[in-house]
C-alpha cells in the first residue's frame, strides 16, 4: 500500500488534537473521582476532628472553633481564675458534675479539664439552645459583685462559671457540654477524638 497521498503533518496535528482531547477529558474524569475520596463539607461537620493550636492563646483569652458545626470554647484560665472557681461550690447546680456532660475522662473537681489551664466546652446553653458570651471580667456591674468570671446566656439568662458548671436559679438545667478531646502536643487540641482511644 502506497502512502504518496498521505499529508503527514495533517495526520500529525490530528493525532496531536486527538491525543490533546483524550488527556482533558482523562482529566476530567480524574479529578472528581480523586476529590469523591477526601470528605466532604457535610461530612466534616458532621463529626471529623478539628485541631485548635493554643500557643498564643495568654490568659483569659477565648478562642472558638467548631465541631460538628457547634462552636467549641477553648479558654485559657489565669491563676486568680483558676482559685475562684473553687469558692464556687455553694452557687452551683451541680458543682461536681455528677450529670454526664462530659467524657469519663475528664476530671469532676472544680476545672472539668485535661490540664487546669485549658477549658474545652460546648458553647450552646442547656436550656434552649442559644449561646451564652464570654464574660471573664470580675464583678461587672450587670451581673453583680460576685460574679467571677465565666459565661452569660442573653437568651434566658442563664450562668455557667469558667469550668462551663450551671450557678443555682439559672433556667440551664444542666452544666455545659465538654466534647471529646485530647492533646496531640502541648500546644495542639485535637477535638473530635477520645483521649482513651487515641
Amino acid at each position: 500500500m502506497s502512502n504518496d497521498g498521505v499529508n503527514k503533518g495533517r495526520r500529525r496535528l490530528l493525532v496531536g488534537a486527538t491525543s490533546a482531547v483524550g488527556a482533558v477529558g482523562a482529566a476530567g474524569v480524574a479529578v472528581p473521582f480523586v476529590a469523591s475520596w477526601m470528605p466532604s463539607a457535610k461530612a466534616r461537620s458532621a463529626g471529623a476532628p478539628v485541631r485548635a493550636d493554643v500557643s498564643k492563646l495568654e490568659a483569659g483569652q477565648q478562642m472558638v472553633v467548631k465541631w460538628r458545626g457547634k462552636p467549641v470554647w477553648i479558654v485559657k484560665r489565669s491563676e486568680e481564675a483558676l482559685s475562684n472557681l473553687a469558692g464556687l461550690t455553694d452557687q452551683l447546680s451541680d458543682p461536681d458534675s455528677a450529670s454526664p456532660q462530659q467524657p469519663e475522662y475528664i476530671s469532676h473537681d472544680a476545672n472539668r479539664s485535661l490540664r487546669p489551664d485549658i477549658s474545652v466546652l460546648v458553647g450552646i446553653c442547656t436550656h434552649l439552645g442559644c449561646s451564652p458570651t464570654y464574660r471573664p471580667e470580675v464583678a461587672p456591674e450587670d451581673l453583680g459583685p460576685e460574679w467571677v468570671g465565666g459565661y452569660y446566656c442573653p437568651c434566658h439568662g442563664s450562668r455557667f462559671d469558667l469550668s462551663g458548671r450551671v450557678l443555682k436559679g439559672s433556667p440551664a438545667p444542666q452544666n455545659l457540654v465538654i466534647p471529646p478531646h485530647m492533646y496531640e502536643s502541648d500546644n495542639v487540641i485535637v477535638v473530635g477524638v477520645d483521649q482513651e482511644t487515641a
